[in-house]
């Protein structure tokens, strides 16, 4: 699946995809251990037995961020629903 981000800089339209590796690996814990390969890995890895879920969440976006609409918010300009980066935190 794939979203697509306008860039405000040039307003060039691109696709944003989810990345292939260990970190949105269904394997990947939260103490970057592969449960396939039973060792310690980082979110840039990757390998051919990668397991994922194909979906994105579409419950996480700017609205859902804690920083939304805050002076943290790295891009205050753009930041809607449906919109996403990767400076994205959830609200506690």
């Amino acid at each position: 699946m794939k979203c697509v981000y306008i860039s405000q800089l040039n307003n060039r339209i691109m696709s944003i995809r989810v990345a292939t590796n260990c970190g949105t690996c269904m394997s990947f814990t939260a103490t970057h251990i592969c449960k396939t390969h039973e060792v310690k890995v980082s979110n840039q890895y990757v390998c051919d037995q990668f397991t994922g879920d194909s979906m994105l969440n579409k419950s996480i976006d700017c609205v859902s961020c804690s920083r939304h609409e805050r002076e943290d918010c790295k891009h205050p300009d753009i930041a809607t629903k449906g919109m996403l980066c990767t400076s994205w935190a959830p609200k506690i």
